[in-house]
């Protein structure tokens, strides 16, 4: 498995106290597959990290491998993936993004990933436009330490 920026910065970010050691490496797991597909826009990640009858449930989308093959082949150049908060807890993994480049206002996003015998098996998402002027002042997205 490939280390990279982003899987190294995740590494390093303190656990809390009792946090299981299994959680910590499904977190990596799924940081070092969206890291290698969506940032580095490796397409053999797809091989190595998701499984084959991989369930979509964003309804836009078709379930799998397939389709994220044929996704990712034909994105848009200017498409950037941005990692912000990662979540572990068991099997699933919430990873707090923002897709730029895909339309006129980048989206700040959730994806929910399910990970079983060692491959993503299922995804979920949840999507908005980003507001830059919100009401607290606190912005809606900030990107993952990358010390």
């Amino acid at each position: 498995m490939k280390t990279t920026l982003a899987s190294l910065a995740v590494t390093a970010i303190c656990l809390a106290p009792g946090a299981a050691s299994a959680d910590a490496q499904t977190r990596d797991f799924v940081v070092n597959a969206v890291t290698e597909l969506f940032i580095e826009r490796d397409l053999t990640a797809i091989d190595r990290y998701w499984a084959e009858d991989y369930a979509q449930r964003n309804p836009m989308f078709p379930s799998g491998r397939d389709v994220i093959r044929g996704l990712f082949a034909n994105l848009p150049a200017e498409f950037t993936y941005e990692i912000g908060m990662v979540i572990a807890e068991g099997d699933l993994v919430a990873i707090h993004a923002r897709y730029s480049g895909i339309g006129p206002t980048p989206l700040i996003v959730v994806d929910i990933f399910r990970v079983e015998d060692g491959l993503i098996v299922e995804h979920w998402d949840v999507m908005q436009e980003e507001v830059l002027e919100t009401a607290s002042g606190l912005p809606m997205f900030d990107p993952m330490p990358m010390e």
